[in-house]
C-alpha cells in the first residue's frame, strides 16, 4: 500500500515539476516579439531572467530547511499558487516594472516547489533507487522545458499574453491536485535547532561533502544559462527566425533529451557512475556551445541545438544524484543548497550574458563556453586527487 501511494507522489511530483518547467519554456520563443512591445532588448531579459533566479536563491535554502521541519506538501502547494498568479501578472503586465516583480514573483514560487520535491523523492525512495528517482524528475523538468517553448511558439500567432495565462491557470490546477492527493512527507530526523541565515546555510554548505558538486551545479548553470538566455534573441538577430522556428529548436532538443533521460540516463549511472557522466556532458555542452557562433542553416542549428540540451539534460540528474546520496538525514538542506547555487549561476549568467549581447551577440556563447569547461577541468581535478586519495589508502 505504502509503495503504491509513494508510486502516485512520484507521478505528481513529475507532473509539478514539469508544470514548473513549462510556464518557464513557454515564454522563451515569445520574449523578443514581446520585450519588443515595451521597447527593450537583451540587457532586460537577462535582468529579467536574473531576477526569477535571485527570488530562488535568497527563498530555495529556507524552502529546502522549512520542508525538512514542516513536511513538504504545504511548501509545494504554496509555491505553484505564487508561480501560477506570477506567471498570469506577467501577461497582464503594462509597464517593465510590472515585468520584473512577476519574474521576482515567479521565482520566488519556483523556490518553494523545486527543492521540497527533490527532497521528498528522496524522502520515497531507497538509496539505491534514488537515481531512477531523480532521473525522472529531471525527465519531468527536461519535459517541460521540451513542450513549453513549443506551446508558447505557436499560441504566440494568436495573442502573445495567451502563453502566460495558459501557464498560470495550469500551475493553479496543479496546486488543488497537489492539495488533494499528495501525502504530507517529513524528515526522518528530529531538528530542534532554530533556522539558520541564507549566509550561515552557505557557509556551513562548504563544510559538506558534497560541496564540490555544489561548485559544478554553479559554474554549469552559469555556462548553460548563457545559451538559454540569449538563444531566442540570437536566432531572431541574426537569423530573423520566428516565435515558431525557436519553438521548433527548442522542442526537438527537449524532446531528445527526455527520451533518453527517460530510457538510457539510470543505466549510464549504473555502467559509469555519476561522475563520468558528468564530465564527458560537460564537455559536450561546452563544444556545442562554441559551435553555435560558427554554423548556420536551420537543420544544423537544430542538430547542435539538440546535442546541447542532451548534454545538459544528462548533468542535473547526475549532480542531483551524488548531492542526494551524500546528503543523508539532511535532503531538505541539500536540495535548497543545490537549488540556491544553480540560481546563483542562473542569476549571474543571464544578467551578464543580456549585457553582453546588447555588445556582441557571440560574446555570451564564449564566455559560457569558458566556464563550461573551467567546470570541468574542477570536476576532473576533484576526481583525479579523490581516485588517488582511495589508492593510497589501499
Amino acid at each position: 500500500m505504502e509503495q503504491q501511494s509513494n508510486k502516485i507522489a512520484l507521478y505528481l511530483l513529475m507532473f509539478n515539476m514539469f508544470i514548473t518547467m513549462g510556464g518557464i519554456g513557454i515564454i522563451v520563443p515569445v520574449m523578443p516579439a514581446y520585450l519588443q512591445l515595451f521597447g527593450v532588448g537583451g540587457q532586460v531579459l537577462g535582468f529579467l531572467i536574473a531576477g526569477f533566479a535571485l527570488a530562488q536563491f535568497l527563498l530555495s535554502p529556507v524552502s529546502g530547511d522549512l520542508s525538512d521541519r514542516h513536511g513538504r506538501k504545504m511548501f509545494i502547494v504554496a509555491g505553484l499558487v505564487v508561480y501560477g498568479f506570477a506567471q498570469i501578472l506577467f501577461g497582464l503586465a503594462s509597464e517593465v516594472w510590472v515585468l520584473f516583480l512577476a519574474r521576482f514573483l515567479s521565482g520566488a514560487g519556483a523556490a518553494f516547489i523545486m527543492p521540497p520535491i527533490m527532497a521528498f523523492v528522496a524522502d520515497i525512495t531507497t538509496y539505491e533507487e534514488r537515481g531512477k528517482g531523480m532521473g525522472m524528475i529531471g525527465a519531468a523538468m527536461s519535459l517541460g522545458f521540451m513542450i513549453g517553448p513549443g506551446i508558447g511558439g505557436f499560441l504566440a500567432n494568436v495573442n502573445l499574453s495567451f502563453p502566460f495565462y495558459l501557464a498560470g491557470a495550469v500551475a493553479l490546477i496543479a496546486s488543488v491536485l497537489s492539495a488533494i492527493y499528495l501525502p504530507n512527507v517529513k524528515s526522518t530526523k528530529t531538528i530542534s535547532a532554530p533556522r539558520e541565515k541564507l549566509l550561515k546555510q552557505l557557509a556551513r554548505s562548504v563544510k559538506t561533502s558534497y560541496f564540490i558538486f555544489l561548485i559544478v551545479v554553479f559554474t554549469f548553470s552559469f555556462g548553460i544559462s548563457n545559451f538559454q538566455a540569449t538563444l531566442s534573441l540570437y536566432l531572431d538577430h541574426k537569423f530573423g527566425y520566428t516565435p515558431t522556428d525557436i519553438a521548433i529548436i527548442l522542442t526537438v532538443g527537449g524532446f531528445a533529451g527526455v527520451v533518453l533521460q527517460m530510457y538510457v540516463v539510470n543505466k549510464l549511472f549504473k555502467r559509469f557512475g555519476e561522475m563520468k557522466v558528468i564530465l564527458v556532458n560537460l564537455l559536450l555542452a561546452a563544444v556545442t556551445m562554441l559551435l553555435t557562433i560558427y554554423i548556420s542553416g536551420f537543420f544544423v542549428i537544430l542538430v547542435v541545438a539538440t546535442l546541447f540540451t542532451i548534454a545538459t539534460t544528462f548533468i542535473r540528474p547526475a549532480v542531483n544524484t551524488l548531492i542526494s546520496k551524500l546528503a543523508g538525514e539532511e535532503q531538505g538542506f541539500a536540495a535548497g543548497m543545490n537549488n540556491a547555487y544553480m540560481s546563483l549561476g542562473n542569476m549571474f549568467g543571464p544578467a551578464l550574458a543580456g549585457i553582453l549581447f546588447d555588445w556582441n551577440p557571440d560574446s555570451p556563447y564564449i564566455l559560457g563556453t569558458v566556464v563550461l569547461v573551467s567546470c570541468f577541468i574542477l570536476a576532473f581535478a576533484w576526481t583525479s586527487k579523490r581516485a588517488a586519495h582511495l589508492l593510497k589508502a589501499y
